[in-house]
């Protein structure tokens, strides 16, 4: 009697629990998508902007061609498209690592270098979202940064898991590096204690002519 009595109060209180975190997870989700639809069009027309500068009131053309587009857009908004062709991962990277910023796509540490500039460029994300799958990065995937009208090809040279105490993994290096930082392990339940971290070097770097360039790490 007593079990039955459980199981028909438990029922529809688990059912209404599980009702509720999947709304949660999916207004999160769809939220997500919408904040990397917005940033992606951003990121279009900068790279449009890049390719054809558009003609300023008062200023000769031939003047105007001589300007790039960088230098009329601020520093703190240019944005970073981040490719992965290993994992098919392809989003936009916004500035800072708050859980605000989280929420919108991987989060490039702004103490850090930016991406494909001397230095080494740390990006973090979840590892239920964006980040999910580069525990499957291995030596010589291939991770291309899209900024400022350049493609800067980074090559996997290893991948760690540390305390998130250790703080060696963002030090500055001379050379241009890219790190990427997300939590471990992945399917952990709850808030999982260690970092993964993948290191990356830049190989090369061309412009960005639209397209996205065939890469080593993507034919392995």
């Amino acid at each position: 009697m007593k079990a039955r009595f459980l199981r028909k109060v438990l029922s529809p209180v688990l059912l209404v629990l599980g009702i509720g975190l999947l709304t949660y997870v999916g207004k999160a989700y769809f939220g997500m998508y919408e904040e990397q639809k917005q940033l992606t069009e951003q990121w279009e027309l900068q790279a449009a902007a890049l390719q054809h500068p558009a003609p300023v009131a008062g200023v000769p053309a031939a003047k105007v061609a001589t300007v790039s587009a960088p230098q009329r857009i601020s520093s703190n908004d240019i944005l970073t498209r981040v490719v992965i062709p290993r994992i098919n991962l392809d989003a936009i990277v916004v500035e800072g690592v708050s859980k605000q910023a989280l929420a919108k796509g991987p989060g490039h540490m702004e103490e850090t270098a930016a991406p494909g500039q001397p230095g080494n460029a740390v990006i973090t994300g979840h590892r239920d979202t964006f980040f999910r799958h580069i525990v499957e990065l291995n030596k010589g995937d291939d991770i291309l940064i899209r900024r400022q009208g350049q493609v800067f090809r980074f090559q996997v040279t290893g991948k760690k898991i540390v305390w998130p105490q250790d703080v060696s993994v963002i030090r500055p290096t001379p050379d241009p590096r890219l790190t990427l930082i997300t939590c471990y392990p992945t399917y952990y339940v709850g808030p999982a204690p260690k970092r993964l971290v993948v290191f990356s070097k830049l190989v090369d770097t061309r412009a960005d002519t639209g397209s996205q360039p065939v890469t080593r790490g993507a034919a392995q």
